[in-house]
């Protein structure tokens, strides 16, 4: 049988082989030639496609369907479902630090199947792509001429011709072959289509408006996968227009040359609500060709923003106590309702990342002979991590840094003053006070010289009795290495925690109605 006689054959028959996922044969790593591909009778599967056979496979054996999203499962998860089954584009409408690329990473990483891609081509060429003569003229070693439609990189055409039928494929992941890009005023029509690649020109001596001297732009670069510009209507109108002929035939051209590209991909794009209702920000066409406009949110409760702020963070071996968390997670959360902050902008779940970030480098910098344990006293350092703009008052670094103080301690005051145990022995406290003051500041340590909160605790022993009930249970031991650290030498974690558990006991006798302590510099004593 002549070369595309079996090219022919393989394109007409049926596929040979089971599939392990949409698209994807079971024995599919043992498949790594175009021959191969062509034995098998490999049938491609459409982006739009293996994104809804997957999320069905998911939902139907309870597997995650989002990897790593915390809170949407009521509305904006339900939301994405749709879309997805209804083979949509998508516009995701939120704040800053809202998941929305994160969605369409994620999207990307569990709902994409893995495609067989021509090695060393630039625009995740499946040979089966091309028409069954191109390819078995590629096969013979023929040149084509250029085609009207883009089918294949010139990289990997020339793969094919010099390869045969043990060209090398590889097979490519939903996340390698998407691009996640963010809309600047300098991006050109030339990022999104692509360009005549002057050195391809120079080195190869081909003609300039001849399709061996193109190089992929964005949209060819996420072919078979996805293309999410983050920040839509900060891209220029006409650039939007380049867009628009994505959403309208599935295909785009350029002024340089005369083929029709189809990049096969589904878009999504995010906006902020501002830039979202405001006239003009986003083509009218574009916008409603952008089939489904979903809007997230910030999450909804404290236990989920403590959730995503644990997942997210990148911390060193160091030891978390829930109340810190909460602490932390709760100044964020009341930035977002303070009216000294532009709500329209938002204030991103990542304040709360990097804050806890801060406060661990916090605490291991003032006391770096033990484990690392943020307690209530280092939280002075928030506030360069939480990002605001000022909604009235002059928007300079001076008054943002001045607001975020303020927040951070009325946030903490509401939370002290809410955490004190109603059976509280304050009588005893404050009896035990009359005369006395403790000190505490983030140099103090639990145990080891006469200041320590553990010897000062031995002349108040109402107030450790508090302590003691105050103790956190929820404590994280982010390494998994407590034991390796005791026998090191160094101070149990637990000593860490029983510090934090002084603090909050004492800021709670501070802060309760009516006040049994009150603080001056870094002394406690009687109100």
């Amino acid at each position: 049988m002549d070369m595309l006689g079996m090219v022919q054959k393989s394109y007409d028959s049926p596929p040979a082989y089971k599939e392990e996922a949409p698209g994807v044969p079971q024995n599919y790593p043992d498949i790594q030639t175009v021959g191969d591909l062509l034995a098998i009778n490999y049938k491609a599967v459409g982006v739009r496609e293996q994104m809804r056979r997957n999320l069905l496979a998911a939902a139907g054996s309870d597997s995650e369907r989002y990897p790593g999203i915390i809170g949407f499962d009521e509305d904006v998860l339900p939301s994405l479902d749709r879309a997805i089954l209804a083979g949509h584009d998508m516009l995701l409408v939120g704040q800053m630090g809202q998941a929305k690329t994160m969605l369409a990473r994620g999207i990307a990483a569990s709902l994409l199947s893995p495609i067989p891609v021509v090695r060393g081509g630039t625009t995740n060429d499946i040979p089966t792509d091309l028409p069954p003569g191109d390819l078995a003229a590629l096969l013979g070693g023929e040149e084509i001429p250029d085609p009207l439609r883009f089918h294949v990189s010139p990289e990997a055409a020339r793969a094919i011709m010099d390869g045969g039928l043990d060209t090398p494929v590889e097979w490519v992941g939903g996340t390698d072959r998407s691009r996640f890009i963010t809309a600047t005023p300098d991006t050109t029509v030339k990022d999104l289509v692509g360009y005549v690649d002057a050195i391809k020109v120079a080195r190869r001596g081909v003609e300039m408006y001849r399709i061996e001297s193109y190089s992929a732009g964005h949209l060819m670069q996420s072919k078979h996968g996805i293309f999410c510009i983050d920040e839509l209507p900060v891209l220029d109108p006409r650039k939007q227009v380049a867009l628009l002929s994505v959403l309208q035939e599935g295909s785009f051209t350029t002024g340089t040359y005369r083929v029709i590209f189809e990049p096969r991909l589904a878009l999504f794009a995010t906006a902020n609500p501002v830039d979202y209702t405001h006239s003009g920000r986003i083509i009218e066409p574009l916008h409603d060709r952008l089939a489904s406009h979903i809007r997230t949110r910030y999450p909804s409760t404290t236990h989920d923003e403590t959730k995503i702020i644990l997942q997210e963070a990148s911390l060193p071996p160091c030891v978390l106590a829930g109340v810190m968390l909460e602490l932390l997670a709760g100044a964020v959360r009341r930035a977002r309702s303070d009216d000294r902050i532009d709500q329209e902008k938002g204030v991103s779940v990542r304040s709360g990342i990097h804050g806890l970030e801060v406060l661990v480098a916090e605490a291991a910098r003032v006391r770096p002979a033990e484990r690392a344990c943020p307690r209530p006293s280092d939280m002075g350092c928030l506030e360069q991590a939480v990002k605001v703009r000022l909604a009235e008052m002059d928007d300079t670094l001076e008054n943002r840094t001045r607001a975020v103080r303020d927040i951070v301690a009325e946030s903490l005051r509401e939370s002290y003053a809410q955490m004190c145990p109603a059976d509280a022995d304050t009588e005893s406290i404050s009896a035990e006070f009359a005369g006395k003051k403790f000190v505490a500041s983030q140099s103090h340590v639990w145990s080891g010289g006469p200041d320590s909160y553990r010897e000062q605790m031995s002349h108040f022993p109402a107030l450790g009795r508090l302590v003691e009930s105050m103790m956190p249970t929820d404590a994280r031991d982010m390494d998994g290495a407590v034991q390796a650290a005791d026998a090191s030498g160094r101070p149990s974690p637990g000593d860490g925690l029983r510090a934090v558990a002084v603090e909050v006991a004492l800021e709670c006798l501070r802060w309760r109605t009516p006040p049994i302590l009150e603080r001056r510099e870094d002394a406690y004593g009687p109100a």
